[in-house]
């Protein structure tokens, strides 16, 4: 699109305001999280025309123009006609819902929003998965480029519904011609979230699995915000990722979070996480532990390329994730409420757990032989 004559543009200035000529943009999952951070972000922008806000409830946006309805129903094809750009920020995941439904929602959900997005003429859908697709692994390269293989593997919590989602972007624009995919792949994402990550920063002791290399990248909420309007105002395209610049070695990590490590030798750690996810005593499968034990930082250099920086610190989201947890008490993944965490102490609550799956394992055995 062509830039209006400058002194057309300075004739527009001194009168009363007129709309934008920008894009419209579509936001899912609208009336919550990052998808309501978004929504305001968006309508007090000078270069949105307009935003369509759609989620299963109406939001406290009212400049937005609000559609009531799940992301999973075709209507949706309606709801998105006239919109530029579609940001699909529908997502479930919940540590604590079923694993079945949780991937219903989000897989369905995608593969929707792609259909209904073509269907409806939109000529970008951006959506928003993680870093965490890359996978964790002892021999990544620190950073990984953005164009670095997927080896991720569904047995962390959700990883499995985002790998799915990046495989229907892959497929889309070959399926739809005309229809760009955008992914953004934020790091360990902070700012009223709660996963098994934030909620390593719960426990009364780091976990270290003896052996590993530990390294964190953060990504405010914030900051992703603002990498989603770059995406939505196509100001950078492809697949992203956003986080701080940087990481932070485990040793840093507990200087600067006064947290003590206790270290577990890797059988020991990875055994347990199985059994207590098993019999449901915590909603982390032990497919979580290896993104807390192998490097998984990315270089944000497509986004540093566009002009885009990141205005918090790996330190300073630190800081504010210990701030917003604080007076919570996990172990083991599992949330423990203030009279158990008291009662059961920093190590005494991992032995407490352990202890707990020990006994059921037992009882197990006992009723098999009945």
């Amino acid at each position: 699109m062509s830039s209006p004559d400058p002194q057309v543009r300075g004739a527009r200035n001194r009168s009363a305001p007129t709309p934008s000529r920008g894009p419209v943009v579509a936001v899912t999952g609208a009336a919550s999280g990052v998808g309501d951070l978004l929504t305001r972000r968006l309508v007090a922008s000078g270069e949105i025309k307009q935003v369509i806000a759609i989620d299963e409830r109406r939001g406290e946006v009212p400049e937005a123009r609000w559609h009531i309805l799940d992301v999973r129903d075709p209507a949706i094809a309606e709801k998105l006609r006239g919109a530029d750009v579609v940001v699909h920020l529908a997502l479930d995941l919940d540590l604590e819902r079923d694993a079945a439904a949780r991937t219903a929602y989000n897989v369905r959900g995608t593969q929707t929003v792609l259909t209904a997005a073509a269907a409806a003429g939109v000529h970008r859908v951006v959506l928003c998965t993680s870093a965490m697709v890359y996978g964790a692994l002892p021999d990544n390269d620190v950073p990984l480029s953005e164009d670095a293989e997927l080896r991720a593997t569904a047995e962390a919590t959700g990883v499995g519904d985002l790998l799915e989602m990046e495989r229907l972007a892959r497929r889309a624009p070959r399926a739809h011609p005309g229809l760009n995919v955008t992914v953004v792949r934020p790091a360990v994402l902070v700012g009223g979230t709660d996963t098994a990550l934030t909620r390593y920063f719960e426990s009364p002791r780091l976990l270290v699995v003896a052996g590993s290399r530990p390294t964190w990248q953060f990504c405010h909420v914030d900051d992703l915000v603002s990498a989603l309007e770059y995406a939505a105002l196509e100001k950078v395209e492809g697949e992203l990722a956003v986080g701080c610049d940087g990481w932070l070695e485990q040793e840093e990590i507990e200087e600067l979070s006064g947290i003590r490590r206790m270290e577990l030798p890797s059988a020991v750690a990875l055994g347990a996480a199985a059994r207590l996810h098993r019999i449901g005593l915590t909603p982390s499968p032990a497919g979580d532990l290896a993104y807390t034990m192998h490097p998984w930082v990315v270089s944000v250099g497509r986004l540093h390329d566009a002009g885009w920086r990141p205005r918090w610190t790996n330190e300073e989201v630190l800081g504010a994730l210990l701030e917003e947890v604080a007076g919570r008490h996990t172990v083991a993944g599992r949330r423990l409420g203030r009279k158990d965490a008291t009662a059961a102490g920093a190590a005494g609550a991992t032995v407490a757990l352990l202890g707990a799956a020990a006994v059921v394992r037992r009882a197990r055995k006992a009723r098999r032989r009945l």
